[in-house]
């Protein structure tokens, strides 16, 4: 309509148009019709051309007639003569316009404006004719008069383009053929970066794309794009947005609940015509890999953004509902974001300033943020936060008794004088004691030794915990040997160095266990992270301590060579127990039972309640908190069976039964 108003005030037919200046590319030149013609109007994506002929004025511009037709002919005032022609790009409205004379026409733009009435271009022969008084204008600049010729031509501003749904499927297309690729066995950082550059510019075209109607979805392979369209009369309001069901996969579909107060963000902008958010539904992780290699619920991520503005801190959350299956009984769902990191070329998986609802078929993820979203798999046991507290504070508290008891029995061991096949029972007890005492004070401390910062400190922490351990399995065998020797054997001869030999097994077996497992590499040992789900905040942690840094290892040496030594205890103990019920007699049974519960201590025998970890439920919870109290205590546990012995005989002396608790037998055979 202003156009039209100037083209009225003007005393020439189109000479208005050089008043007008809200547009932000204007082009004015003289045309001589000689003849009856027309205005042909082509889609041309890389610039402006006007060119000239007897038969038509032929208009190529970056707007599109039609998102089906790339030409259009319009038929031009049958009055001959000299007219004045200007042709108006509006960058506010996305359209181009041409006042002919007293003529307006539409040439192309928004798909929702009203366009004249026109006509399918056709093939004409041209006779070139001039154009002259020739002047253009780019907004902010001055304006430029140029010499009369048939055709002229201006780039157009790569800014300001439009993009059209054939653009967006074309980068659809080849975003789709890099992740269809097969990952390689480790992708870069790099690699991945480019990968999410082609995304980024992909979420760019989708910013400008021009819609039929309110939202349109782009893509049918691996990734979707949704752009939905929000006037600003409408706004503010709950938009919520559902995509179409899925077969076959973890995740089935998903729903975006978008608040009102996202778009009370943009309301005051004036300048804004329209709200645009854009849903990006990406069903390969391979662009979104962490170092912790995290797995995210079906490889799917879901981004969300709304069109030139950032938001954070929303009062009201954006709410993203995934539907699934339902989840294995160890692992937790946790929804998260992805954090770019720019300075290391990569990124990670966050969860910060969003809350996670979980549901037997859905995960509801609160966020007040926009970005890329999706839900994490991670492996936790069936115990509570609280649980894990209580079996942490009865882990340290355990270990710190038991050294002092470790301590205080070693002594009173020590200075006990007994006979020569006694005294080789007592000092594998107080082997055993040391390497009890070595293995809880290499424990409390490292993890404080894993947060020290120092990688030699942190090897040679892990190198003393592993050898640790492997002295009290090693020592627990001998406790299984010397059971043999005392119950089975029927002359318990005296073997010359007999408990040198031993001590030269029972630190020299461990300590070269680690040498070589150092030896071969010397980062076996180091910091070792343990993921821990914490779901009180919603984040997930790990705790690290200094250990062994290959699962691999641990589970041949430690777990084997515990394997082993339980196996042949328990047959001890089985030994005993016959031993016991042969030589039953009355009022010895609390003695019987107090025997057989030192000796199942010193044997190592509870240690095995580790296997029921892998269980799930109350039994596993159970089974654990009994692990934990009687082996984290088990040097106090040593200290009381041997003064409840020492005290059982001195209460009830017989020459038929054995009061030292080091004979590890109810009487003598």
């Amino acid at each position: 309509m202003k156009v039209l108003f100037l083209l009225l005030l003007s005393p020439l037919q189109g000479v208005g148009a050089n008043g007008h200046r809200e547009e932000d590319f204007r082009f004015c030149g003289d045309r001589n019709q000689t003849q009856e013609s027309s205005v042909i109007y082509e889609h041309n994506r890389d610039s402006i051309s006007i060119e000239n002929t007897a038969q038509a004025l032929i208009i190529k511009g970056p707007y599109s007639p039609n998102r089906r037709k790339s030409s259009y002919k319009y038929s031009l005032p049958p009055p001959l003569g000299r007219y004045r022609f200007c042709i108006y790009w509006f960058e506010s409205n996305r359209t181009l316009w041409l006042a002919y004379g007293k003529q307006s026409i539409l040439l192309g733009g928004d798909p929702s404006s009203s366009i004249p009435q026109r006509q399918e271009s056709q093939k004409t022969e041209r006779t070139s004719a001039y154009i002259f008084n020739v002047s253009y204008i780019v907004k902010g600049g001055k304006n430029t008069s140029t010499d009369a010729k048939v055709e002229y031509s201006f780039p157009a501003f790569p800014a300001s383009m439009p993009v059209w749904e054939q653009d967006v499927e074309k980068q659809l297309t080849s975003l789709d053929s890099l992740l269809a690729q097969p990952p390689a066995p480790a992708m870069g950082a790099t690699e991945q970066q480019r990968l999410r550059r082609k995304l980024g510019e992909l979420e760019k075209m989708l910013a400008k794309v021009e819609l039929e109607g309110q939202n349109q979805t782009f893509g049918n392979a691996t990734v979707h794009a949704t752009v939905l369209r929000v006037q600003p009369s409408q706004a503010p309001q709950h938009l919520t947005f559902a995509s179409q069901r899925e077969e076959g996969g973890e995740v089935q579909g998903f729903t975006v609940d978008l608040p009102s107060s996202l778009f009370m963000m943009v309301k005051e902008r004036e300048e804004v015509v329209e709200h645009r958010v854009l849903l990006m539904d990406i069903n390969r992780q391979t662009m979104f890999q962490d170092e912790n290699s995290s797995h995210v619920l079906g490889n799917k991520v879901v981004s969300i953004s709304l069109v030139d503005t950032v938001v954070a801190n929303l009062s009201d959350p954006v709410v993203l509902t995934f539907f699934h299956d339902q989840l294995p009984t160890n692992v937790t769902p946790l929804c998260v974001f992805w954090q770019e990191d720019t300075s290391a070329s990569s990124g990670s998986w966050d969860s910060y300033g969003c809350t996670t609802v979980t549901g037997s078929s859905q995960t509801e993820c609160k966020c007040n943020h926009l970005t890329y979203f999706a839900v994490l798999l991670v492996s936790s046991p069936d115990i509570t936060p609280v649980h894990r507290n209580y079996l942490s504070i009865i882990t340290y508290v355990g270990c710190l008794i038991s050294a002092l008891a470790s301590i205080c029995t070693i002594f009173f061991l020590y200075f006990r004088s007994k006979q020569r096949d006694q005294i080789t029972s007592m000092h594998i007890h107080m082997n055993l004691l040391v390497a009890i005492f070595i293995l809880d004070v290499t424990f409390l401390i490292s993890e404080h030794l894993a947060g020290s910062g120092s990688e030699a400190v942190c090897r040679v922490g892990g190198l003393l915990l592993h050898f640790a351990l492997l002295s009290c399995l090693t020592w627990m065998g001998i406790e299984g040997y010397n059971l043999y020797r005392l119950v089975i054997e029927v002359f318990n001869a005296y073997h010359d160095h007999f408990l040198r030999k031993l001590c030269l097994v029972g630190w020299g077996f461990p300590f070269c266990c680690v040498m070589l497992i150092l030896l071969a590499s010397w980062t076996n040992y180091g910091s070792f992270s343990i993921p821990i789900y914490e779901s009180v905040d919603g984040r997930s942690i790990n705790a690290t301590i200094c250990w062994i840094t290959n699962p691999l290892i641990h589970n041949i040496v430690n777990l084997g060579f515990f394997s082993l030594v339980f196996l042949f205890n328990s047959v001890m103990l089985g030994a005993m127990v016959r031993e016991i019920l042969r030589q039953n007699k009355k009022g010895h049974k609390l003695k019987h039972l107090l025997a057989l519960f030192g000796l199942s201590v010193l044997l190592g025998i509870p240690w095995a309640l580790i296997f029921f970890s892998f269980t799930s439920g109350v039994f596993c919870l159970v089974s654990l908190y009994i692990f934990t109290i009687i082996n984290s205590l088990q040097g106090f546990l040593i200290f009381l069976w041997y003064w409840t012995m020492v005290l059982q005989a001195r209460k009830s002396p017989d020459s038929q039964s054995s009061s030292d608790s080091a004979k590890l037998q109810p009487s003598s055979s």
